[in-house]
């Protein structure tokens, strides 16, 4: 157990100082991770609307922080480049996302052509209708994209880097609420990139050089 807390306090870290340097992004995330929490809510009185939340306004808000916001440039506060970034990326890299949320986009017109998509959903009619069957498929498609990356995961990696994934997924609201809800007054202050992240890498790097020194050297 103390092995997959320890993932997953790495997968955080590692998600946190590559891709949440922009303060717009982390306000974003701050607003996707509330916005989240009431979707979670929503699962057990109306599925239907949580897909609405989840997906226009948590999705729209949490990607859009990543495609605009966020820095592509060289990342010297861990001395990478934003290839380099996207390569190790362990979920859904910009590329991924691109071909996920392309998929989210046109998913309502296939109702068009087929209302009851393979008999799974009764047959609309009207407006309100369309929206509530688009909603289910919206749904189906988070829960697949969720699932399909985390097998994916057990086959690259293994089945501790899938399941530790997971539930990073799963939990990044509450953890997003308290790693980013002063981003926002942060960004008011004129504050556009977080230093924090460069300062956490120096102070590391200094704790290595310093157990380096004091370590007992072999004749």
């Amino acid at each position: 157990m103390s092995g997959f807390l320890e993932a997953l306090r790495v997968q955080r870290w590692d998600d946190h100082r590559y891709y949440h340097h922009s303060r717009i992004n982390q306000s974003l995330h701050f607003i996707s991770a509330i916005s989240f929490l009431c979707a979670y809510v929503m699962l057990f009185f109306d599925p239907a609307i949580a897909a609405l939340i989840g997906w226009l306004v948590s999705m729209m808000t949490r990607q859009a922080g990543h495609f605009f916001f966020e820095p592509k440039t060289y990342d010297h506060a861990n001395q990478a480049t934003h290839e380099h970034k996207e390569e190790i990326k362990v979920g859904y890299n910009l590329q991924r996302k691109v071909v996920l949320m392309s998929i989210w986009a046109l998913s309502p017109l296939y109702l068009l052509f087929d209302p009851t998509v393979f008999g799974l959903l009764e047959p609309y009619h009207g407006v309100a209708e369309f929206i509530r069957s688009t909603a289910k498929i919206w749904l189906a498609l988070g829960l697949g994209g969720l699932l399909f990356r985390t097998v994916h995961l057990f086959f690259i990696y293994d089945v501790q880097t899938g399941l530790v994934w997971m539930t990073k997924i799963l939990t990044d609201p509450f953890h997003d609420i308290m790693l980013y809800h002063k981003a926002p007054l942060a960004l008011l202050r004129g504050e556009l990139i977080d230093p924090g992240i460069g300062q956490h890498n120096r102070d590391e790097d200094e704790e290595e050089e310093m157990f380096a020194e004091t370590e007992p050297r072999g004749a």
